[in-house]
């Protein structure tokens, strides 16, 4: 599921300034213009993903001289409130935000659910729309993206921009004016709770954006973790993208169950469809990553009813039926969910083209899958994984999938032997902590002593990764390398605790394992770029992003590799684009070596997949990324919409 991640950032994570960026050499502009005009039409740039935008004027030559070109605000922030990890606790809002270009228009929402339409070329204010939100209400404060449907006729409502709100409306827009389209639902709106069991405000949102296929708009939601065995449904819906007429419902119970209850109502406790829907057009596929069924870290009581649980299922996009899934974690009760959209790529295999689906995953794993049938490209073994010792009425798969081609990002054992620290102080604090946690290795079951959690839940790899290179097949992926831990405690003892998980015999605590320090207690780097060959299955390079010069004083700034939520973003160039979470940084690399090109000073840290379009008279080529924070930790909230671009050519 959409973890909360309660990311403690201890006395040498707390923030400060970022310090002065890298200028670059003064060599002159490249004042040649692309004849062609490059979209970011969805969210991944593409239906299928890829993070990959063919635009390239912006080369490994020049990258060093851009510079802002323009910045967008909508003063949408709230800062958080309360103790963090303990009930009435609200974080800071969090700008997760990619923007789509579509006709010259940039189009995004904000965390507070409103969407603003920009000039493309100069960042100029064309419209905004307010949905009303109450933001006392949502605890998880994010909107990802929204998306473009056109029907290639002129007049209002013919270009609809579509975005799902945090209180689960799903909301048509008029991309010209930014009016709600009367005709979809009940004023432009439709209200995806229909059916759906009682259940506070802040357990059920839309956070990323709907997916297009045709003359459907296709959601999930986010079902907010480890509150109750019985939370809302996990319910994908398609809706007709001009009545806003339901066309189907899937509701992920195993096969032969029944999706809804003698009345009507979808049944509860299915797991939900939090991150970003792929399409297919020509196969009429729709690709969703699944969460895993509430809650996270048990499992007792499922008996079946996590079928679909942590997988890839394709549904047919003219039915919602099932036309096949691939399970990555059998039983999962490590919050080891599908975090990242499905990548559509054509893969070489065996000296063929085959269409692939890959999916990164929080453990570090990844799975290239046959697109129309789901079967792995190369072999995946069935490993046997730690069993015995469970929690009162747990149970366990005998083993877990290992894909053996495509090499992993996180590397196994991790154990009290790698514990780091600054000192033989903190080092030595570092390895009393890890031995003292339960730890056979991946897959250590949940514990009331702590078991160790490696990789944590928020990675390995999350949300905001891949990238990949639909010509060379190259992926870039950004990797978490932190020790966490997952200690169960009983009902009985759990005043106070944050996630309750009601209806199990447990709630629990999670959290990085870190120094007295506040330090993660393995060594750095703790977050990685990496660049993989697909189908070589070859690690190509791995770099460090992100440092401790804005979250540490000084002499403690040369710690290199960050941990937190990234997301790269790739060109037809060779320009490798992303943020991070904890830094104040924006950077450049280069595809073929992963050396840093670039690196821009930011407000606040982005927390978002950049993206990069061409527009303009001449075509000018823009980057643009969102700088808002996370309430992760290591930088305050933002607000702002960022352009980069080289010089203007003289005229």
């Amino acid at each position: 599921m959409n973890s909360l991640q309660l990311l403690s950032c201890g006395p040498l994570l707390s923030c400060v300034l970022l310090a002065a960026c890298s200028a670059g050499n003064t060599a002159a502009p490249d004042s040649t213009r692309s004849p062609v005009v490059e979209e970011w039409s969805s969210y991944g740039a593409k239906p299928g993903g890829t993070h990959f935008s063919a635009a390239a004027e912006i080369t490994p030559d020049n990258v060093h001289q851009l510079a802002q070109a323009w910045v967008h605000r909508s003063g949408d922030i709230r800062e958080a409130s309360g103790e963090q990890g303990m009930e009435g606790w609200l974080p800071q809002s969090s700008l997760q935000v990619t923007p789509i270009v579509v006709d010259g228009g940039l189009y995004y929402c904000t965390p507070f659910n409103r969407v603003f339409a920009l000039d493309a070329a100069t960042g100029e204010e064309r419209w905004v729309y307010d949905p009303g939100l109450d933001t006392r209400q949502d605890l998880l404060m994010n909107c990802r993206g929204v998306s473009s449907w056109r029907s290639g006729e002129a007049g209002f409502c013919e270009h609809r921009i579509f975005t799902g709100t945090l209180d689960a409306r799903l909301i048509a827009l008029d991309a010209a004016t930014g009016k709600p389209c009367p005709d979809f639902g009940g004023g432009g709106e439709v209200d995806t709770t229909h059916r759906i069991s009682k259940h506070d405000p802040v357990e059920y949102s839309i956070t990323s954006p709907p997916a297009i296929l045709g003359d459907l708009v296709i959601t999930g939601a986010m079902v907010l973790d480890n509150v109750r065995t019985d939370a809302p449904a996990g319910v994908v819906r398609a809706y007709d993208v001009r009545t806003g007429e339901l066309r189907w419902a899937w509701n992920p119970v195993p096969p032969g169950s029944e999706a809804r209850d003698a009345e009507g109502n979808f049944v509860s406790g299915t797991t939900n469809v939090w991150s970003i829907i792929a399409v297919d057009a020509e196969r009429k596929l729709v690709f969703v990553p699944t969460g895993n069924t509430n809650p996270d870290f048990y499992g007792g009581h499922r008996q079946g009813l996590d079928y679909y649980s942590s997988s890839l299922v394709a549904l047919h996009g003219d039915s919602g039926e099932v036309a096949w899934h691939y399970q990555f974690v059998r039983h999962d009760i490590w919050d080891y969910d599908t975090p990242a959209q499905p990548t559509l790529v054509d893969l070489t295999v065996n000296g063929e083209t085959v269409p692939a689906v890959v999916q990164v995953t929080k453990m570090g794993l990844t799975f290239a899958l046959h697109r129309d049938t789901g079967e792995p490209l190369w072999p995946v073994e069935e490993r046997p994984v730690p069993q015995g010792d469970l929690p009162d009425g747990e149970y366990l798969s005998p083993t877990q999938p290992f894909p053996t081609h495509i090499p992993a990002t996180v590397e196994q054992p991790f154990s009290a032997d790698d514990a780091w620290g600054l000192t033989f102080w903190d080092k030595g604090a570092c390895k009393d902590r890890l031995r003292a946690l339960r730890n056979e290795g991946l897959y250590t079951p949940p514990s009331e002593a702590g078991s160790l959690h490696y990789p944590w839940s928020g990675g390995g790899n999350n949300w905001g990764s891949p990238a990949i290179d639909p010509r060379s097949g190259i992926m870039v992926v950004y990797t978490t390398h932190l020790p966490g831990y997952i200690k169960l405690t009983p009902q009985a003892e759990c005043q106070g605790f944050f996630q309750r998980q009601a209806g199990t015999p447990y709630c629990v605590d999670t959290d990085m394992v870190a120094s007295p320090l506040g330090l993660p207690c393995s060594e750095p780097p703790w977050g990685t770029l990496d660049a993989i060959d697909l189908a070589a299955g070859r690690l190509l390079w791995r770099v460090p992003i992100g440092t401790t010069r804005d979250l540490a004083p000084w002499p403690l700034w040369y710690l290199d590799g960050l941990p937190g939520v990234a997301a790269p973003m790739l060109t037809g160039a060779g320009l490798v684009f992303s943020g991070i979470t904890n830094e104040r940084a924006f950077r450049a690399f280069s595809l073929e070596t992963g050396e840093e090109l670039w690196k821009a000073r930011l407000p606040v840290a982005a927390n978002a997949l950049p993206m990069t379009y061409t527009a303009g008279p001449n075509n000018r080529q823009f980057v643009v990324v969102a700088a808002g924070g996370h309430w992760s930790g290591g930088t305050p909230a933002g607000d702002y919409i960022i352009a980069f671009a080289l010089p203007a050519a003289a005229p």
